[in-house]
């Protein structure tokens, strides 16, 4: 009876080695085909779960035609709104990034507008003179949500929008601590002293930041709104960078169940899924960033940001050029404040 058993034991531990042996093996032979190892493992395991949990967040119409493989650029107004889950209010958007997404090349503009700049709330006439009022940005989406928050900015812009996502700023600890952290480049402690906000202290020069403090990272503003804008332009690049790599794949499910009633959308689900297919089978992402930067003013007491022309009519080019599908990789204009800084010299 001993030596069956020690055979036994003998065979469950060859089998053991053996199947390390496999693993090994087939992970130095798949190495250079793990794109499409992992595109494969996205439709066997993961598809069909992501586009049932993106249906619930899709805003749209349920008969619309589905959309496929997609080449030329298109838009994407991404809204960071602020509600509480205790608050009964919509909450404001803490920011807005007006996105251009080039598929074929994998490129993606971000051209962000401080949540301060004194724009026309289009669809919210509390001007006595019938006209619509002129406001902080952030309160278009606190007066009219997304709609509202879309009419002000392709108004603002000159450019339509195509798509819009927005995600409440609750869902993000949650979301960077289900991928285990992001890389964010503080170098010095960050504290935020103002007694009319959360008290925290984030420390400097660590490897990775947990949830709680990638969203403080994204919210302090005791320097400046401009300079907070910048900071969550590194947010999304720190996620977007983190979420490539293909380690992450298992996590989809997760951070779709975590986003729940946090994220809605007018993409469809297909869209959305095809796209992803598109970055697991392409080079990775190249991210671009621009702000529109202004003065911050008083106007009868209150602070806004005044926006600097110069900085809005560089954004409407941008914008323009990274639109047009005739422009070439060789054209395509690379955000650039000297370009800025020359034509007021001219």
């Amino acid at each position: 009876m001993r030596s069956r058993s020690r055979r036994k034991q003998r065979n469950k531990k060859k089998g053991l080695l053996i199947t390390l042996v496999t693993l090994v093996v087939l992970v130095a032979v798949a190495y250079p085909f793990r794109q499409k190892i992992a595109l494969a493992a996205f439709d066997l395991f993961l598809s069909d779960t992501v586009k049932n949990q993106l249906e619930k967040s899709y805003r749209g119409e349920a008969n619309a035609e589905p959309i496929v493989y997609q080449e030329k650029p298109f838009s994407v107004l991404l809204l960071g709104t602020d509600a509480r889950p205790y608050e009964k209010t919509r909450g404001r958007s803490d920011t807005v990034i007006y996105s251009v997404v080039r598929p074929k090349e994998s490129k993606v503009l971000l051209v962000s507008i401080p949540r301060d700049t004194y724009v026309q709330i289009i669809g919210h006439d509390a001007n006595k003179d019938g006209e619509d009022d002129y406001d902080k940005l952030t309160h278009a989406f606190a007066f009219g949500e997304e709609e509202m928050s879309i009419n002000t900015v392709e108004n603002f812009l000159e450019k339509e929008i195509d798509y819009y996502a927005t995600v409440n700023f609750t869902a993000i600890q949650e979301v960077v601590d289900a991928i285990g952290g992001i890389e964010l480049p503080i170098e010095e402690d960050i504290v935020n002293k103002n007694p009319n906000h959360v008290q925290f202290t984030i420390e400097g020069g660590k490897p990775l930041y947990s949830g709680e403090e990638a969203l403080y990272y994204v919210r302090y503003r005791e320097d400046s709104d401009f300079n907070r804008t910048k900071r969550q332009q590194i947010f999304l690049n720190a996620v977007a960078k983190k979420m490539l790599n293909l380690s992450q794949i298992s996590n989809i499910p997760e951070l779709f169940d975590i986003m729940g009633d946090n994220f809605q959308t007018n993409m469809q689900p297909s869209f959305i899924i095809d796209l992803a297919k598109q970055v697991l089978t392409q080079s990775s992402p190249e991210i671009s960033s621009f702000t529109i930067m202004g003065e911050g003013v008083r106007k009868n007491g209150i602070f806004y940001d005044d926006v600097d022309e110069d900085y809005l009519a560089y954004a409407k080019e941008l914008i323009s050029n990274w639109l047009d599908p005739n422009t070439t990789a060789e054209t395509l204009m690379k955000p650039n404040t000297d370009d800025i800084k020359s034509k007021d010299t001219e």
